[in-house]
């Protein structure tokens, strides 16, 4: 079978939705090599995340050559697919070409979440329309639409009315790494090399304000100063950066936390998940909640909210919180920290939840077969 991919995001985005894309085709490839995989972007970028996408079968990267390359994933690619003889085409983050339909070609949309209507105030009045547009659009003219979790299959039922029949939860699987048996011999070189002390929690993902970093400095800062373990985080925030150097000035935590914002190798976060006393991921909303099953792989315990698709993610052995509670979290930080049995149950039940719902290998037998009764039908 010929499927293509909206790629844009695999080649150009070096966060979320773009390690979607490049675990999501990577899997395909180690594990359905029959198949052929077409990755039309805008922009073919080398680098050594999207390398692997360059070399050969079964990947055939396709760009244009046009000067509105806008245009062309939007609307004229579909001249490109029918020319490439494309049986189904999956748009990878939230949006398929124009006229797809029209060209008997079968769709497929994923659906990471709907944030931009839960919580409108996170987003300007433009970017809100665009994206309402696309995914509304997307919604009603694609054949299927995967579901990265229950939470957002719910969300998509309400707010945009679809059949419930037409959606497919499919969970996002993490990077190959964490999947891989713990190599613990060079951990304290990693420590040393970012300068962290042998005792530590961890926060990892986008600093944005939708992650509720806030309700960790206040938990903190009401923490007695002997039992503050020092924060690292790790996470890009360009954006806010600003805004959460000042909270934590403001709070007096400049000794307290660490904020690494250029780690790239998975291999060092999956030793720093590991080596710390838990993940604190006190985020408002998620679509799926990645670092926290990345934890729950690492053998880490995980506090993160009650709330969204987190519970779903984080299984029966994670402790959760209100997220507007920032008591609520010293209070489990606290015990996290006291309760060796505690951590002990936590890290065995939710290593073992990880594997039974996030195997990699299961989740991309899953597509799979959603792409063949899509084409089929």
């Amino acid at each position: 079978m010929r499927i293509g991919f909206d790629s844009k995001r695999l080649f150009n985005n070096f966060t979320g939705l773009g390690n979607y894309s490049r675990t999501l085709l990577r899997n395909l490839g180690r594990y359905f090599r029959d198949h052929e995989y077409y990755l039309y972007s805008p922009n073919l970028r080398r680098t050594p995340e999207t390398a692997f996408f360059l070399e050969g079968q079964p990947f055939y990267p396709k760009t244009s050559n046009s000067l509105f390359k806008s245009y062309w994933r939007s609307y004229s690619i579909v001249n490109q697919l029918k020319k490439d003889k494309i049986e189904l085409y999956h748009g990878l983050s939230h949006e398929i070409p124009a006229g797809l339909k029209i060209s008997k070609i079968k769709s497929i949309i994923t659906i990471h979440d709907l944030i931009f209507k839960i919580y409108p105030n996170l987003y300007n009045f433009l970017d809100r329309k665009i994206y309402d547009h696309k995914l509304r659009y997307s919604c009603t003219q694609s054949d299927k639409i995967i579901a990265i979790s229950n939470n957002t299959k719910s969300d998509i039922i309400n707010l945009y009315n679809i059949e419930p029949e037409r959606i497919e939860v499919i969970y996002q699987p993490c990077d190959s790494i964490y999947y891989e048996p713990l190599d613990i011999d060079n951990t304290d070189d990693v420590l040393s090399r970012y300068g962290i002390p042998q005792e530590y929690f961890i926060y990892v993902g986008n600093i944005e304000r939708r992650k509720n970093l806030k309700l960790i400095f206040d938990a903190y800062w009401q923490l007695p100063p002997g039992r503050r373990l020092p924060l690292v985080l790790i996470g890009r925030g360009e954006k806010h950066g600003k805004e959460i150097l000042g909270m934590i000035k403001d709070k007096g935590l400049e000794n307290s936390v660490q904020w690494i914002y250029d780690l790239d190798d998975n291999r060092e976060l999956r030793i720093l998940y590991q080596r710390s006393q838990a993940l604190l991921y006190p985020s408002i909303y998620e679509g799926f909640g990645l670092p926290v099953v990345e934890a729950l792989l690492s053998k880490t315990p995980v506090i993160t909210s009650n709330v969204s698709s987190l519970p779903e993610a984080g299984g029966p052995g994670t402790v959760y919180i209100d997220p507007h509670d920032p008591e609520a979290l010293a209070e489990a930080i606290i015990k996290v920290s006291d309760d060796s049995d505690l951590r002990k149950d936590m890290i065995n039940s939710g290593f073992e939840y990880a594997n039974q719902h996030f195997n990699e290998m299961d989740s991309t037998r899953k597509l799979m077969d959603c792409y063949i009764n899509t084409v089929i039908d």
